[in-house]
């Protein structure tokens, strides 16, 4: 990997042995200076105390100098002690890098209804500030990871005017992965100057047609978290809403988050293989949008595509059982572009369609034939490595 770094930030990374042993489990992320931040979280009922503590913090704030993140330890179902652990956290950062407790956000990912071990994360807080500047944004994307099977980063540069601006992100994820703030966790940095307004807007459109679109087994996690830091190193005059560059922004932060979804589904625990659900003209989005997730989380389906078997039957059945309206008579499907079934029959092609299966990437095409909507999910095929991750996950 070889990521454009936005200016003005510091990366730090250490061994705290919070889980796993001989490998980093600890990150740092610091703006030089005053960064403009915002932030999106999981829907689940259930929330972690770094979720519940960034959420209280951001309620209030605009600006953010750093965020720490550990895995191996999700700190939910923690009670008080977790929300306490959380902020003593954000204070020993604070207190080592001279700055406010309230600058400070927290993250962490891992094993849930464990409590932090506190020790040792506060050693790890201390190699962390020791070494902050010594890492670079790729070992972040390393600590992070939990089942993950490789490190997830990427990065774009963005003219504006004479100015050329960076964006990079990394992001961990490979179960519990569902919409509603998919499962996962992803840290956003740029070096270009952009307006709270704007930045947030910016952040929820694109979480909205790539984070949310996104699943590996329909499970929502109590850690979801997407932030986004803007500290103006560039030198640019701030980006607003609506203005002049605000719609090149919004659509590099959407291009960027597109490609880390397509990073965790490819890397769904147990995959072989990306699966794309596309649904086209459907009635509503929303009917586009309930039928492609349906298809996209089903077992069988799933199953299915993992033994390269052109079973559109299930695809069928799948998108029947959602409620959503069409006509069966209309509905044509193309598994990687071999048409399986029109007008809701066979075309006697599924042995054909199976071998076009045999990649790394299966895309599955619904036409319902019922309006003018579409939409676009990814996701991946279950095997049993699935089964075996999930079985031996707190041995």
């Amino acid at each position: 990997m070889s990521i454009l770094t936005p200016r003005g930030f510091l990366f730090s990374v250490t061994e705290a042995g919070i889980k796993y042993s001989g490998r980093n489990d600890m990150a740092l992320i610091c703006s030089e200076g005053d960064a403009t931040v915002s932030a999106l979280f999981t829907r689940n009922r259930v929330k972690a105390a770094p979720v519940i503590l960034d959420r209280a913090r951001l309620r209030y704030a605009r600006t953010a100098r750093a965020i720490v993140v550990n895995s191996g330890n999700a700190n939910a179902c923690t009670g008080r002690r977790g929300l306490r652990d959380a902020e003593r956290i954000c204070a020993e950062v604070a207190k080592g890098l001279c700055i406010r407790q309230r600058d400070v956000l927290v993250s962490s990912t891992g094993v849930i209804g464990t409590p932090m071990p506190m020790e040792r994360v506060i050693s790890g807080i201390r190699g962390l500030v020791e070494n902050l500047g010594k890492s670079s944004i790729e070992d972040v994307a390393s600590a992070i990871m939990t089942t993950d099977t490789f490190p997830k980063a990427a990065s774009r540069e963005i003219n504006r005017g004479n100015i050329k601006g960076r964006i990079a992100a990394v992001a961990k994820g490979a179960g519990m992965i569902a919409p509603d703030m998919a499962t996962m966790l992803c840290f956003i940095i740029t070096d270009l100057a952009v307006e709270y307004r704007a930045l947030k807007a910016a952040l929820k459109d694109a979480v909205g047609r790539t984070f949310n679109l996104l699943t590996v087994d329909g499970e929502m996690s109590t850690n979801d978290s997407v932030f986004i830091m803007a500290n103006g190193a560039a030198g640019n005059r701030p980006i607003t809403h609506g203005g002049r560059y605000f719609n090149t922004f919004g659509e590099t932060l959407f291009d960027l988050c597109d490609e880390l979804s397509r990073m965790i589904a490819r890397d769904g625990e147990g995959a072989t293989r990306l699966l794309i659900i596309k649904v086209k003209r459907a009635l509503t989005r929303r009917d586009a949008r309930v039928a492609a997730l349906k298809v996209a989380n089903s077992p069988l389906v799933k199953t299915a595509i993992y033994g390269n078997d052109a079973n559109w039957g299930r695809i069928m059945a799948s998108v029947g059982s959602t409620g959503i309206r069409f006509s069966e008579e209309k509905v044509s499907i193309k598994i990687n572009g071999i048409e399986v079934a029109r007008r809701g029959c066979s075309t006697g092609r599924d042995s054909i369609a199976s071998e076009a299966m045999k990649t790394e990437e299966v895309v599955v095409e619904i036409d319902l034939g019922a309006g003018r909507y579409e939409e676009r999910v990814y996701s991946c095929d279950l095997t049993e490595g699935y089964i075996t991750i999930n079985a031996e996950y707190r041995t």
